[in-house]
């Protein structure tokens, strides 16, 4: 994840939550995208690092454990550099320009010159973040496929033009699709800190219950006593994420009948969301800086251990090192 501050619901909920489970499962590496936050945020870097901090914080609270996966930060491994330089090589131009965000977020983001050779070449230091530790799986959702896709092409033209002997350097990664529940924001959009409309993983209750207060509902209630359609209603959809199954059918019944009102709902929303913030809160107040800060070394040495196996291939299938020179 970039570091561009506290994460909130939509980020736990579309990654977190499963990425938790994940680590029970796989040898997983979980990392702080900081190079990829200058692709964008190049002109002031001085949040760079105390929110790199705040996001390390985030994946502790939310589960992920240093004794059973390796979670670091991308500019702390080398060879996140080294690795994007040589497959920039052969990565075709249009293959970059074609990449749906590419204009899409140069579209969106009028305040800021995205014309850039690093913008331009994300999609390459994305593949290489991947690559360097040769992953069977890539866990992402549906939106993200089209990365995964051009991570792969990738892969195959390095393979097409360097062996490995009798296996590929890089070998092609399948995604790993992770679902991911509609969560909106209070405005009713997606949650997105861009359309300031989030819950943050780390706001206290009394700050979760006002920002619910606000929140859109059905906009066929009108009036306290004109029915409304759940599964037509924003807190409804947050209902269906984080409300156990009695709560939903108080939900439903009420809120069709117009027995209960909108603050009511909202509350009972609260309830459910405080259920699942309340022991992630507790977690993340249970770790210093300092220890954060160790972990993310320690995680930053293991992964860069594992991305040099990687190098050390990608460099002799080159004929780029000195013993690839003397055989």
């Amino acid at each position: 994840m970039r570091p561009t501050g506290k994460l909130h619901l939509g980020n736990y909920m579309g990654a977190l939550a499963n990425w938790v489970k994940l680590q029970a499962s796989y040898e997983c590496y979980f990392f702080i995208a900081d190079l990829h936050a200058l692709t964008t945020d190049y002109a002031d870097t001085s949040q760079v690092a105390p929110n790199t901090l705040e996001v390390a914080l985030d994946f502790l609270a939310a589960g992920l454990d240093p004794a059973r996966c390796t979670i670091f930060v991308q500019s702390q491994v080398t060879q996140h550099f080294e690795l994007p330089l040589l497959l920039g090589m052969i990565t075709p131009l249009g293959w970059l320009e074609r990449v749906p965000s590419y204009k899409e977020m140069q579209e969106n983001l009028t305040n800021k010159d995205l014309t850039t050779f690093g913008f331009l070449g994300y999609p390459v230091l994305m593949a290489s973040d991947i690559l360097l530790y040769q992953p069977q799986f890539v866990p992402v959702g549906q939106d993200q496929q089209a990365h995964v896709e051009l991570t792969r092409e990738i892969a195959r033209r390095f393979n097409q033009f360097y062996q490995g002997g009798e296996h590929d350097v890089l070998p092609e990664p399948r995604v790993l699709l992770t679902p991911a529940p509609k969560l909106p924001g209070t405005d009713g959009r997606k949650m997105s800190k861009s359309y300031g409309n989030t819950i943050l993983m780390t706001d206290p209750e009394p700050v979760v219950r006002q920002k619910l207060k606000t929140m859109v509902t059905d906009p066929a209630r009108i009036r306290r006593t004109d029915p409304g359609e759940p599964d037509k209603c924003p807190v409804g959809d947050l209902h269906k994420v984080f409300s156990t199954p009695e709560t939903m059918a108080k939900v439903y019944e009420g809120c069709r009948s117009a027995s209960i009102g909108c603050i009511e709902c909202k509350s009972w929303a609260a309830d459910s969301i405080m259920r699942v913030l309340a022991p992630i809160q507790e977690r993340r107040a249970s770790f210093t800086e300092t220890q954060v800060v160790q972990i993310l070394k320690e995680g930053s040495m293991r992964a860069g251990a594992r991305a040099e196996q990687t190098m050390s291939e990608v460099r002799a299938a080159m004929q780029l090192s000195p013993a690839a020179v003397a055989q």
